[in-house]
C-alpha cells in the first residue's frame, strides 16, 4: 500500500516540475530581463502566415524525474537480485520515458509569421499561438526587439 502512494506523489511532483519549467515564446511575455530595457521597434506587413510545432524544452529533469520513478517501481518487484535488475530496467525505462513525457507536455504550437518591413527586408519570425491574438495577411505588425528576442505584435 505504501509504494504506490509514493509513485502517485512523485508522479504529481513531475508534473509539477515539468509544468514550471515551460516558458512563455508568446510575443506578449518578456522575461525579467527584458523588462524596463530600450527595445527597437520596425513596422511591416504580413506577407504570409503558416504553422509550426515549437519542440519542448529537453532538460534533465524529465529524464532524472522518470528514472528515480522507474528505479522506485522496479524494485518493488521480486526480491534480492531480481528486484536490483529489475530497478535498474526501471529506471532506464523510466528515464526514458520522463524525457519524452518532458518534451510531449512542453511542446508548444507556433506561428511563423513572414513580414515585409517598411525598409523592404523580408523576415520570418516564429512564436507561440496566443488565444487572443489572430494575426492575417496584409496585416500591418509592429517587430519589437530587444536583446536578440524579436517579437511580432499588433
Amino acid at each position: 500500500m505504501r509504494k504506490p502512494t509514493l509513485l502517485v506523489t512523485t508522479f504529481t511532483a513531475l508534473a509539477l516540475t515539468l509544468g514550471g519549467c515551460a516558458s512563455s515564446l508568446t510575443g506578449d511575455t518578456y522575461s525579467r530581463d527584458e523588462a524596463r530595457t530600450v527595445q527597437t521597434v520596425r513596422m511591416g506587413t504580413i506577407e504570409s502566415l503558416r504553422p509550426v510545432k515549437i519542440e519542448g524544452t529537453k532538460t534533465p529533469i524529465g529524464a532524472g524525474a522518470g528514472a528515480v520513478v522507474g528505479g522506485v517501481a522496479g524494485s518493488g518487484i521480486g526480491g534480492g537480485r531480481g528486484s536490483a535488475v529489475a530497478a535498474v530496467i526501471g529506471a532506464v525505462a523510466g528515464g526514458l520515458l520522463g524525457a519524452a513525457t518532458e518534451e510531449g507536455i512542453t511542446r508548444t504550437q507556433g506561428v511563423e509569421i513572414t513580414v515585409r518591413e517598411d525598409d523592404g527586408s523580408m523576415r520570418a519570425y516564429v512564436q507561440a499561438v496566443e488565444e487572443n491574438q489572430i494575426f492575417r495577411v496584409g496585416e500591418r505588425v509592429r517587430i519589437l526587439t530587444v536583446n536578440g528576442t524579436s517579437r511580432v505584435s499588433h
